[in-house]
């Protein structure tokens, strides 16, 4: 059993070493990428909530570099940051 969870883990880090590398993901593997299920993501395409590609009308396509900003939309700024934010405005929106 120990060995089989050794090769899994060693899978898994060697499917992270492919993703690392490519540019273009397939449906699949974008949805291993973004750890979402295909159901889910296959909505968002449908919606065009997320940035993909159709070549030939049927496969889907994603370009990694569009996954990673479509992640980082919409951030949630820590207290810190909003209070940083804050002085700054009222510093430089002193009359």
């Amino acid at each position: 059993m120990c060995k089989n969870k050794s090769i899994e883990q060693r899978i898994e880090e060697l499917e992270a070493l492919v993703y690392a590398t490519k540019n273009v993901l397939s449906f699949d593997e974008a949805s291993k990428y973004l750890n979402l299920s295909k159901s889910y993501l296959y909505k968002l395409t449908s919606a065009q909530q997320i940035p993909h590609y159709k070549p030939q009308g049927k496969m889907i396509y994603f370009e990694k570099d569009a996954l990673d900003a479509w992640l980082r939309q919409n951030p949630v700024k820590t207290q810190a940051q909003i209070s940083q934010e804050a002085s700054h405005y009222i510093m430089t929106h002193q009359k």
